[in-house]
């Protein structure tokens, strides 16, 4: 059995993904917790991977394109992103989010630990 884990996003080193974009991620076995900040004009090109994405405004707003749908999703609102559904994003203000993933996205976290 599994021993539980504590975390503390404080503790967490802020990763620098570009100028506009960074990243506090959590990973589990099977899902993935990420915080995500991104400037005002940050542009996430678009992708698709085998992870089920739940994404939760907490301050801001981003322009999301999935799967030739745009939809806007504002502080307060979950957009549910479906595996393999293509997706991009425009941060429309400075945007701070949490996404969750399942499965974890090793192309992120590799296979060690976080």
């Amino acid at each position: 059995m599994a021993n539980a884990r504590l975390h503390r996003w404080d503790e967490i080193a802020l990763e620098k993904i570009t100028e506009m974009i960074s990243q506090k991620i959590v990973a589990g076995d099977r899902e993935m917790l990420a915080q995500i900040y991104l400037k005002r004009g940050a542009l996430v090109p678009m992708h698709a991977h085998e992870s089920e994405q739940m994404t939760y405004i907490l301050q801001g707003a981003l322009k999301v394109l999935v799967d030739g749908e745009e939809i806007t999703v504002r502080e307060g609102e979950v957009l549910h992103i479906p595996a393999w559904a293509p997706h991009q994003a425009e941060a429309l203000e400075d945007t701070f989010e949490l996404d969750v993933f399942s499965p974890v996205r090793h192309d992120w976290v590799g296979d060690g630990e976080r």
